[in-house]
């Protein structure tokens, strides 16, 4: 396995020829092997196949090869696992090129034409943090309500049954909240939890 790969938006054959490059079975095309004491392998993003897998790194190409990846990018469902690690790299990448004063054209570009996606992408992890932030305030609510209402029913609960009611999804709450009136002691509670 190589220690140092290189990744080149482009790179003629007759450049990759004259480091002695080869394929290796079951690689991808595009990643050419220099010789194994160097332990170096070169990634021509240009000749990578257009599969989500290789996404990320042909975001970094150039011309059309940039353009049809942002493409891919942009037309993958919001919840779609390559697209949000891909979003991750280029937002890591595009804060890195922005501490650089003097971008390329390209560059710029790039960090232009994926800004709708990163604003799409903030604004739906926004919204899913408030539908979380609901969720667990409500789950909250029900479990204090449930506990203060089986302590005035059966008295003082231990802190392992605590936890344990602490550990049922709303629903489970809900049911509890139904059968606790029926309880007269905790070990009503705890064949209920069983």
């Amino acid at each position: 396995m190589p220690k140092l790969w290189v990744l080149t938006p482009t790179i003629s054959e007759t450049r990759l020829s004259s480091f002695g490059t080869m394929q290796k079975a079951g690689w991808l095309s595009g990643v050419h092997f220099l010789p194994d004491a160097l332990r170096t392998a070169i990634v021509a993003i240009h000749q990578l196949p257009q599969t989500p897998e290789t996404l990320w790194l042909r975001l970094l190409g150039r011309g059309s090869v940039q353009s049809q990846a942002i493409i891919e990018l942009q037309e993958l469902p919001l919840d779609y696992p390559y697209q949000k690690a891909t979003l991750e790299l280029v937002y890591n990448l595009r804060e890195n090129l922005r501490v650089n004063q003097q971008l390329e054209a390209d560059d710029r570009e790039l960090i232009m034409r994926l800004e709708p996606l990163y604003q799409r992408d903030r604004e739906q992890a926004k919204e899913e943090g408030r539908q979380e932030g609901r969720q667990e305030g409500k789950q909250k609510g029900e479990q204090d309500l449930i506990l203060r209402l089986l302590n005035r029913r059966i008295g003082e609960i231990d802190a392992s049954l605590i936890e344990r009611i602490k550990d049922l999804s709303i629903e489970q709450l809900e049911n509890l909240g139904e059968a606790l009136l029926d309880f007269y002691s905790v070990a009503d509670l705890e064949a209920w939890l069983n």
